[in-house]
């Protein structure tokens, strides 16, 4: 028999028919259905963490801390680190920050540049944020800041 589309199949005993409960005691599975008898197992399905009237482990343990909802998220970049990277004159934006390996990934708000470090060549940096001591010397060395 040739290898056609219309006669593929599984091989042997890949496939194994699932169990029908509850189809008469000459199944195997019938009358209890494999849930033995009496019991809260058998009558309905009991809460996921419920652990029988004791006081679940999740409310035996305590809740730490805070988690802000609303926090802006920034990937942060040292100035330092730019100046080692960058020559006079270049433009530092995502795209330049990710090719020169400074970053792996923009956050969801954008770039935020810090103060950390001198700065000695005039840069165009744009960015979402700049903390006032970054702002303050990329200005004074003679380049301009742009905010995304």
């Amino acid at each position: 028999m040739a290898n056609e589309l219309s006669n593929l199949k599984p091989a042997a005993g890949a496939y194994k028919k699932r169990t029908r409960l509850g189809r008469g005691e000459g199944s195997g599975k019938g009358k209890t259905a494999g849930r033995g008898s009496k019991g809260q197992h058998k009558r309905g399905t009991v809460a996921p963490g419920f652990e029988g009237g004791q006081m679940p482990l999740h409310r035996r343990l305590p809740k730490r801390g805070f988690n802000n909802i609303f926090a802006k998220e920034f990937t942060v970049v040292r100035l330092d680190r730019i100046a080692e990277r960058f020559a006079a004159g270049d433009v530092v934006d995502a795209e330049s920050l990710k090719a020169r390996g400074l970053i792996k990934k923009v956050g969801k708000n954008g770039i935020k540049i810090l103060g950390n470090g001198e700065i000695g060549v005039a840069l165009t940096v744009k960015a979402a944020r700049f903390t006032a001591s970054a702002e303050e010397k990329i200005t004074s060395a003679g380049g301009t800041v742009e905010r995304v």
